[in-house]
């Protein structure tokens, strides 16, 4: 049962959401504010993690669907959570509990007397079944069926009083909570604490998180659910990339297909604008917004002095760039692969040489009308 218990809780495909071993904190339990569905963890380059709502990949996204920072959204939790389970929340949380159990206690007391009851009834019938004369022999088995019936009467009493006993469990011992909220900060802190181990403990006390649509865009509003049924809502700034200036990511959407991250830095700079944070723009900040807001790199241009694309190859040759980018991959002309996974093609005069020849002895390729702009890039 303990092993058909765990299958359960592991199973993804049937709605379970079990600890992972990655660092986002509220992985498994964390829905969007804008159309309830869950947020998938999304983990992008250079180490960024996000939480993004699975509607996106779904293409059923809406304009109040939330993406956020991982760590924005894990702070917040992480130090509600330290503040919850202190020594006085637990002193306080103990003194509730012990009056939740004296009232569980009163309402169970009916089912202790209906036990004493049963238990009394029992004894009599045993004892009129004990002075009956061996010859009555049918009064003996009259009173006999009578004590197994009140027999099963007890029975029945005794098993309602442990489901209602079992109804409240028994909370551990105050020195032990006490001793635990005392010693959770180090041992939430400690570096070799796992992030499933701080997955488990969270999730001991919290029930679900959800980022709420806020006013303004910097700013991102964090819902927590206890399982006590409490709630909390804590507004904070947005961090990182989610604070580019509107201006500058307007640029970068624009530009961000046709110019390599590098460019983009250098246009952001000349036009006087600078990262949420208040920094100039380089290839390292572009390439974070990238990130962030899915904007892909150009794969139609080169990537160093003196190189060219496909595409551009392929119009000064006057080919299509299909045919060029075949000869490439099965190793026939040069080429490299630049970083973003874009082919490189050094474009000096020996290179254009055998490009040319290819081009001359291919009598499949279809003729298109060169380019006369140069080639270095």
């Amino acid at each position: 049962m303990d092993n058909e218990a765990k299958l359960a809780a592991n199973q993804t495909n049937a709605g379970a959401r079990p600890p992972r071993e990655g660092i986002a904190l509220c992985q498994g339990i964390i829905y969007c504010g804008g159309c309830g569905s869950r947020m998938g963890t999304r983990y992008g380059a250079r180490h960024y993690v996000h939480y993004e709502c699975v509607s996106a990949r779904d293409q059923a996204k809406t304009a109040r669907c939330r993406s956020v920072t991982a760590s924005t959204v894990d702070a917040v939790v992480s130090e509600l959570l330290l503040k919850a389970v202190t020594p006085e929340q637990i002193t306080a949380a103990l003194a509730v509990a012990d009056e939740v159990t004296e009232r569980h206690v009163r309402s169970h007391r009916a089912a202790e007397l209906a036990v004493e009851r049963a238990r009394y009834e029992a004894d009599r019938a045993e004892r009129a079944f004990s002075q009956v004369e061996p010859e009555n022999r049918l009064v003996a088995r009259s009173l006999e069926s009578r004590w197994e019936a009140k027999l099963a009467a007890v029975a029945e009493a005794e098993a309602a009083l442990e489901t209602a006993r079992a109804a409240k469990p028994p909370l551990p011992e105050r020195s032990t909570l006490e001793a635990l909220a005392a010693d959770l900060p180090r041992l939430w802190d400690d570096p070799d604490t796992s992030p499933r181990d701080r997955k488990r403990l969270l999730r001991t006390l919290v029930a679900d998180v959800t980022p709420l649509p806020a006013d303004d865009q910097r700013q991102v509003r964090i819902g927590v659910r206890w399982h006590t049924g409490a709630t909390d809502e804590i507004t904070v700034n947005r961090k990182g990339p989610g604070r580019t200036p509107a201006t500058a990511l307007e640029i970068i959407r624009r530009h961000g297909a046709t110019r390599t991250s590098e460019q983009l830095a250098a246009q952001l700079n000349a036009a006087g604008l600078t990262t949420g944070k208040g920094r100039p723009w380089n290839t390292a900040a572009v390439a974070r917004v990238r990130d962030t807001y899915g904007i892909r790199a150009p794969r139609t241009v080169a990537v160093g002095e003196g190189e060219v694309s496909i595409a551009q190859a392929a119009a000064q040759l006057g080919v299509a760039p299909k045919p060029v980018s075949n000869w490439i991959r099965k190793g026939q002309l040069p080429a490299r692969r630049g970083a973003a996974g874009r082919w490189c093609i050094p474009w000096d005069e020996a290179t254009q040489d055998l490009y040319r020849q290819q081009v001359a002895k291919s009598f499949r390729v279809k003729r298109t009308v060169p380019t006369t702009e140069g080639g270095a890039v």
